[in-house]
């Protein structure tokens, strides 16, 4: 499943164990009530790394748990039900108070790297893992929120052609070199160090929570409209 630790300022959620941190209900329950959580315990300085054990970041929705519901239209049901269950997850991450970052130690594909890309910053590792939107090559059509966060993040439409439609896997020192991910370094330790070192600079600027969020909204006007996610036009707060 997931857990989550607290050290001073720094949340930090983690898919633990060695499986493929699939999404099925229960695993995006519990993902939703952790950073609820962390909402609720937020203070100025707080920033949150989401990072995972084992091979996978995560590898999107569960397809085992929908095919086990024995029919077709069935398991389209199913699938269904965790596009809609993993929405409010992406809405949490855009209305956080606080900096966010994906430490991705290994695959982040479908569902996966949808989780790791709405997160400020993607700090990832270059000996293993890739980005991957297997969609086009499992005959899945995408949930409108997927494409509008594709429109959004990622700035190159070339780049976004080759993740929806060509099913690119890309490697960590390509993906820092086309700009989808902040930095890649060369290992494991590298990735958690640095997320931890970038976690920590941000959260010494201790700016306000819901200014932050509110910034982040509008950065992303299409995405937050699909999530509905209101943006107010213009926030005062007291410093």
């Amino acid at each position: 499943m997931c857990t989550l630790e607290k050290r001073g300022n720094l949340f930090i959620l983690t898919f633990t164990g060695e499986n493929q941190h699939r999404f099925n209900p229960n695993l995006i329950g519990s993902l939703l009530s952790l950073l609820s959580q962390v909402k609720a315990e937020a203070t100025r300085g707080s920033a949150l790394i989401t990072q995972a054990q084992g091979k996978f970041f995560s590898n999107g929705f569960d397809l085992d748990w929908a095919q086990a519901a024995g029919s077709e239209q069935g398991a389209a049901e199913r699938l269904h039900h965790m596009v809609d269950l993993f929405k409010p997850v992406i809405a949490a991450l855009l209305s956080l108070p606080m900096p966010t970052i994906a430490a991705i130690t290994g695959h982040a594909a479908a569902g996966g790297f949808v989780l790791a890309l709405s997160h400020d910053y993607l700090i990832m590792r270059k000996d293993r893992g890739v980005l991957y939107m297997s969609e086009v090559d499992i005959a899945l059509t995408i949930p409108d929120y997927f494409n509008a966060l594709f429109r959004e993040k990622i700035g190159d439409a070339s780049v976004r052609r080759d993740f929806l439609l060509r099913g690119l896997k890309m490697k960590g020192d390509e993906a820092e070199k086309r700009g989808v991910v902040e930095a890649a370094y060369g290992g494991e330790a590298e990735v958690r160090e640095a997320s931890v070192r970038l976690a920590e600079n941000l959260g010494k600027r201790k700016w306000h929570g819901e200014v932050y969020a509110e910034i982040r909204k509008g950065l992303y006007p299409q995405l937050s409209a699909i999530l509905g996610l209101t943006h107010k036009a213009y926030t005062i707060a007291r410093l």
